[in-house]
């Protein structure tokens, strides 16, 4: 009796759907991720055993590390509209006036450490020979007419005008620095009554000592 022969169906599968998934989802991370932010500070963050998410908007970061081979003091505030308005009131109590070019280059400008004398020419800056430009903190001390203080001060008053909410504050130090720094950052906080904040620190896994 002859063999029945099944007729073979083909094998190819049309990927055109999961081509479409795929891009579809290349596109979302694309446009939801953030850019590495290029820190200043170049601050090693201690550990900790337990860690809140710090949140992304709303806040302002003071990052502690080494400027010009000492102790200095980065700042940053999450909200571009925020800097804008802070780099205004700051040049109005500073004698300072920056061109429309300079306000939008601010406004983009995540951290710095640079004291209000040298600004404008940290602003005018060419972007490829920034990571050159040497920081070298802003102006720390425990009255209040330090620089830091003011910084602090002109964004609650930008967020507050600008969005009704206070701003959240976290300090970022290195862990190798000495606590003097980190005790004056605090201690400029307390003048403005700021007594709650968070310290941002890494997740400590078993390989860490």
């Amino acid at each position: 009796m002859p063999r029945v022969k099944v007729a073979r169906k083909s094998t190819a599968i049309d990927m055109t759907a999961m081509c479409d998934v795929a891009f579809l989802l290349l596109t979302f991370f694309i446009l939801t991720a953030k850019p590495k932010v290029d820190d200043p500070s170049h601050a090693t963050v201690p550990f900790s055993v337990y860690m809140i998410p710090v949140a992304d908007a709303n806040m302002i970061t003071i990052a502690v590390g080494k400027g010009a081979g000492k102790d200095a003091a980065y700042f940053s505030v999450s909200e571009q509209d925020v800097r804008r308005e802070a780099l205004s009131a700051m040049g109005t109590k500073y004698g300072v006036t920056f061109t429309p070019e300079e306000q939008q280059r601010f406004s983009i400008t995540p951290i710095f450490g640079v004291p209000m004398a040298q600004l404008k020419s940290f602003l005018d800056t060419d972007p490829a020979q920034l990571k050159n430009f040497v920081q070298t903190g802003v102006p720390v001390d425990t009255t209040n007419t330090s620089e830091l203080y003011n910084w602090i001060f002109t964004s609650r008053q930008a967020e507050v005008a600008l969005h009704q909410k206070l701003l959240n504050v976290s300090i970022k130090s290195d862990r190798a620095e000495l606590y003097p720094m980190v005790n004056e950052v605090i201690s400029v906080l307390a003048k403005q009554k700021l007594f709650k904040f968070d310290l941002i620190t890494q997740m400590k896994t078993a390989s860490d000592k």
